[in-house]
């Protein structure tokens, strides 16, 4: 694969889609990819830009006939990633940015093993509280499940590459933007996308 994987991940609230929207604005050698999701469509949201709105039973099929990557149930909701989309797209030398929950990402990781796993943390248990409420999408009780599942979301923090704590918008999105940059000079990356020079370097070796 010629192109580089980051995984983004976070619990509920941590404002995990408004920094990787920051970051493609930023970076437009970057793709998102979209998953595909059971769960109802927000106010705002379209379908094919932020998710691919599917039923359940036409979920149920695609993951039977092999099309996804990884799949996993989040708060009643089914999600899954393409395989056939984000090999594509990495093959053709794409850097494909992953928005997921964790258990995803670990199935991802699995597959593609030079992924770059970012997990995006809240500064305080209390502030993504505040936010879950500031919504206003929830009602009360299921402000309190994303709660309960976003510390046992946190406890796998130590399963990602970086970790970066969003207190601050512009900030978090400096560091993201950082490490994206950083991931591209890797040299198993610079290897695939200058493959004559790599080559050169091997000759000149042999020849020494």
């Amino acid at each position: 694969m010629k192109g580089c994987l980051f995984i983004i991940a976070a619990p509920s609230g941590a404002g995990k889609t408004t920094l990787v929207r920051e970051l493609l604005a930023r970076d437009p050698a970057l793709k998102l990819s979209v998953s595909f999701t059971t769960r109802a469509a927000r106010p705002g949201e379209r379908d094919g830009v932020d998710y691919h709105f599917v039923s359940r039973d036409r979920f149920g099929a695609m993951r039977e006939a092999g099309e996804f990557l990884e799949w996993a149930e989040v708060h009643g909701n089914l999600y899954a990633t393409s395989r056939t989309w984000l090999e594509g797209e990495m093959a053709a030398g794409r850097d494909i940015v992953l928005e997921i929950d964790w258990q995803g990402a670990m199935q991802v990781r699995q597959a593609f093993r030079e992924a770059v796993g970012i997990f995006i943390l809240p500064p305080s248990i209390e502030e993504l509280e505040q936010r879950l409420v500031g919504r206003g999408q929830d009602r009360a009780d299921v402000i309190a499940r994303r709660l309960a599942n976003a510390r046992g979301e946190m406890h796998h923090v130590g399963d990602f590459d970086y970790v970066i704590i969003n207190k601050e918008l512009r900030s978090a999105a400096d560091e993201i933007e950082v490490l994206v940059r950083a991931a591209r000079l890797r040299p198993s990356v610079q290897r695939a996308h200058h493959p004559q020079l790599f080559f050169q370097l091997t000759q000149s070796d042999d020849e020494d």
